[in-house]
Formats: C-alpha cells, sequence, structure tokens
C-alpha cells in the first residue's frame, strides 16, 4: 500500500467534511466523485447549483449524493456576512463589504470551516495561492500556540532507504522566501508536527545548510545554528539538529564522520532548508530526478486545514490532498 492509501485508511477512521470552492472545475467534480466513492471523507461543493451540474453533465461526471452549495441561496449567507463582518469590522470592513466578499466562493467555503459546517478546505486549482491564503488567514487566522504558517510537501521518494522509508517532510518549501532565525524554529515545530501527524513515526529534524558543525563560518550558518538554538530551547520533545548539510542529515555512514555523537545526523526524515529558494529547488531536484511523489505546498500553523492546490493539478493530485486534509483535521 502507497502512502496515500495509508492516508486514505486513516482518513476513513474519522470521516472529515471537505471544502472544495472551485466546484465549476472539470478536475475538482471527478475528484469529488472519487472521494465520495472511495468513502474516506464527505464533500460540499461551493458555487452556482446550475453551473456546476452543467459542467458534470458536459462532461459525464455523475454527481448525485454530493451536497452543492450556492452562496446565492445558501440559508447560511447571512449568519455568514454578520461573523465576517464581526471578525474584520476592525480593520475597515463595512457590512456592504462584508455582503460582497462572502459571496466569494473561496472567501464562502472558509466560513463554513469557521462556522463548523465544515472541517477543511482544498482550493488553487483555478486560484492563485494568495487568493487561498488570503481568506485563510483574515477568517480563521493561526493554530493557537502557532506563531506563523509555513509550507510544506510530503516527499513519497520510491526506492529509497533514508528518511521513513522514502518519506520526508521538506519545509519551507513554498511560502517563506526569507525566514530569520525565529522563523525558521517556528517552520521546523510545525513541519515536526506534520511529519508524526501524516506518517504516524517520530519527526527527526534536520536544520539544513552548506556546512556541518561549523565546517563554515558565515551569516548563512549562523542563521541556522541559531534557529536550531531556539527549536530545542522552546521544544526540548522535538529531536533535532543543525547546522547539518543533507548528506550528513540523512546517510548515516556521512553523519557518523561529520556530525559524531548525534541522535538525529543520518537519521532526518523532516528537512527544514533555511530559505525558500534552497527549499524549492530541493524538492523539484528530488521530484524530478528521483521521481518522487510530492504532496504540497501543504499549509501548516493555520487553525483549521487548508491546503493550496497547483493551478496544473490533476484530479488524482486533488483526490490525495483531500485525503491529507481530512487526516490534518483528525484530533
Amino acid at each position: 500500500m502507497n502512502f496515500i492509501e495509508q492516508v486514505k485508511q486513516k482518513a476513513k477512521s474519522e470521516i472529515k467534511t471537505i471544502v472544495l470552492p472551485e466546484a465549476e472545475d472539470v478536475r475538482v467534480l471527478t475528484a469529488a466523485r472519487k472521494v465520495e466513492d472511495e468513502g474516506f471523507a464527505k464533500i460540499i461543493l461551493v458555487g452556482n447549483k446550475a453551473k456546476v451540474e452543467s459542467v458534470a453533465k458536459e462532461n459525464n461526471i455523475e454527481i448525485s449524493g454530493i451536497q452543492i452549495v450556492d452562496p446565492d441561496n445558501s440559508e447560511k449567507y447571512e449568519e455568514y456576512v454578520n461573523a465576517f463582518y464581526e471578525l474584520r469590522k476592525a480593520k475597515g470592513i463595512t457590512m456592504e463589504d462584508a455582503n460582497k466578499i462572502v459571496k466569494d466562493q473561496v472567501y464562502f467555503g472558509m466560513m463554513m470551516v469557521k462556522m463548523e459546517d465544515a472541517d477543511g478546505l482544498v482550493s488553487g486549482a483555478a486560484h492563485s495561492t494568495s487568493d487561498t491564503l488570503r481568506p485563510a488567514l483574515q477568517i480563521l487566522k493561526t493554530a493557537p500556540g502557532t506563531k506563523l504558517v509555513s509550507a510544506f510537501f510530503l516527499m513519497n521518494v520510491p526506492n529509497c532507504e533514508y528518511g521513513e522509508n522514502g518519506l520526508f517532510v521538506f519545509a519551507d518549501s513554498g511560502l517563506n522566501e526569507n525566514p530569520d532565525s525565529d522563523k525558521l524554529a517556528e517552520i521546523a515545530a510545525s513541519s515536526a508536527k506534520s511529519f508524526e501527524q501524516l506518517v504516524g513515526k517520530e519527526a527527526k529534524v534536520g536544520m539544513l545548510s552548506y556546512s556541518t558543525y561549523g565546517s563554515a563560518k558565515s551569516e548563512l550558518t549562523e542563521k541556522v545554528i541559531e534557529a536550531t538554538k531556539l527549536l530545542k530551547e522552546r521544544y526540548p520533545d522535538i529531536k533535532a539538529d543543525g547546522e547539518l548539510q543533507l548528506d550528513a542529515a540523512i546517510i548515516p555512514e556521512i553523519a557518523a564522520s561529520k556530525a559524531k555523537g548525534s541522535e538525529v545526523a543520518g537519521k532526518c526524515n523532516t528537512l527544514v532548508f533555511p530559505d525558500l529558494n534552497a527549499g524549492n529547488i530541493g524538492y523539484k531536484l528530488v521530484q524530478r530526478l528521483a521521481k518522487a511523489e510530492a504532496y504540497g505546498p501543504l499549509c501548516q500553523g493555520i487553525a483549521k486545514p487548508v491546503n493550496d492546490l497547483s493551478r496544473g493539478c490533476s484530479s488524482d493530485d486533488i483526490v490525495g490532498v483531500v485525503a491529507i486534509t481530512a487526516v490534518q483535521g483528525m484530533k
């Protein structure tokens, strides 16, 4: 059983309701049908009901039994508008603004999650990352005890003995461009939690650099050294080490030479990159050269599960992210 099938099985143990607000997209409708048929989550489609049904009919997608909510005709619309106004009035939002904003399908879907009419949301097939994350941060905000929203990829590398049998979290690979030491420590803490939640194994965090244990000195390496120190002070239960070069982080023989005495080096399954350049390049290299499955960018640090899709995603990609989102919503 591959990784995403394991996630689906886990999701079946506590069925969650996930909102898909891009319901007029063929890929989204196809994915919704697959999710409902496989039975690991319930789907709510948000969109103009007549248009959604027309697109489904034109593409021979059977959507009977899947709930469709039209913001224009929803009995919850006024309740959501009032709640959104209360959330944002301090930022200058008027009631007239709230009425217009909540008609947007992503905002409406986010209010469903906020008001606990759904457990999570997946968007991005037809929207930019900012169009998904902006309403998430305005409405849901950050999780308690979390300072920062960040993004990660769950990498499943075939025929790989490293990490957790080829499973890794790569972070931040999608959102924060150049986090300072404080933010890097928070990204690492969130990433450890994400790994354990999705993979079900203990996270071993590698704080990556071009240096291992002071083999080079610069402003760049000092940032990672300080981040590692902060991480260990704030979250002493997380197994982590740094600064580590990639080979010292994942290969036991290299770790024995470069990072003697480390209980983490050579065994890392959660890789924290020093900036977005490194994280994005790293995940794409592994995805393309090792033919790895790359799930993401997935979000962490938001109060409720929200995940972004690539606009080039397939229906199967959406199904996988819905499964991950459902598991993120489990207690």
